[in-house]
C-alpha cells in the first residue's frame, strides 16, 4: 500500500508541476492561436492527471476532503475545455456536461456540510465553506446556462477564459499549501483565489471593451 501511495504521488506531483507551468503559456499566446490551442490542451490532460492521481491518493490515504478538491478542480479544467463545443446559443449541453454539474455541486453541498458539521483544525473550515460556496456558485450558474442559454455569441469565451483561469487558480494553491509554509494557514490556501479572481475580472473587462471597440470600428 505505502508503495502504490508513493508511485501515485510521484504521478502527481509531475502531473501537477506540468500544469503548473504549461497553463501560463495558454494564458500569454495568441488566443485562438496554434499554440495557445496546444498549451491549452496540454494542460487540460495534465489536469486529468492531476485529478485521477489525487483520486488514487484519497482513496489509499488522504480521504474525503482532498477527493472533493480534486472534483472541485477537475470540473474548472473540464468545463473550461467542453464549453468550445457549445460555442452557438443553440449547442446544447450534453450528458456529460450534466453529469460534471451534477458531480460539482454534490462535492461543493459535501464541501459546505463537513465544514458547518465537521470538526476541523485551524482555518480549514473556512476552507472548506468558501470552496464549496465558489463550487456551488460554478455549478448553479453552468445549470441555469444549461437551461437558459445566453445571448451574447461571445458567452462561450468569458466562460472558457473564466474556466480555465479558476483551475490554474486551483493548481497554484495545491503548490501554495504545499510549499509555503511560512505564511499562515488561512492565507497559504485562500491567497491565490484573491488575486486570481481579480485578474479574472480584470481580464474578462479588458476583452468585453475590447471587443465593443471593434464591433464599433467595424
Amino acid at each position: 500500500m505505502s508503495s502504490l501511495f508513493k508511485v501515485a504521488l510521484a504521478i502527481h506531483v509531475v502531473f501537477g508541476g506540468v500544469a503548473l507551468v504549461i497553463a501560463p503559456l495558454a494564458i500569454v499566446t495568441v488566443k485562438g492561436g496554434l499554440w495557445h490551442r496546444r498549451w491549452g490542451k496540454v494542460y487540460f490532460w495534465a489536469m486529468a492527471g492531476v485529478a485521477l492521481s489525487a483520486a488514487l491518493l484519497c482513496w489509499l490515504r488522504t480521504g474525503l476532503f482532498l477527493f472533493l478538491i480534486a472534483v472541485f478542480s477537475f470540473y474548472l479544467a473540464l468545463t473550461g475545455y467542453r464549453v468550445l463545443r457549445r460555442k452557438k446559443p443553440g449547442d446544447r449541453a450534453t450528458a456529460l456536461d450534466w453529469c460534471a454539474a451534477a458531480a460539482v455541486l454534490l462535492a461543493s453541498g459535501a464541501l459546505i456540510l463537513t465544514g458547518a458539521l465537521g470538526e476541523s483544525e485551524g482555518g480549514l473550515r473556512w476552507v472548506r465553506i468558501i470552496f464549496g460556496v465558489v463550487g456551488l456558485s460554478l455549478g448553479g450558474t453552468e445549470v441555469w446556462h444549461f437551461l437558459r442559454p445566453p445571448s451574447d455569441k461571445r458567452a462561450w469565451m468569458y466562460a472558457h477564459m473564466t474556466r480555465f483561469l479558476s483551475a490554474y487558480i486551483a493548481t497554484v494553491t495545491a503548490f501554495s499549501v504545499v510549499n509555503f509554509r511560512f505564511m499562515p494557514f488561512l492565507w497559504r490556501w485562500l491567497w491565490p483565489t484573491v488575486i486570481g479572481t481579480a485578474g479574472i475580472l480584470i481580464g474578462r473587462a479588458y476583452y468585453r471593451r475590447k471587443l465593443a471597440g471593434q464591433k464599433r470600428a467595424a
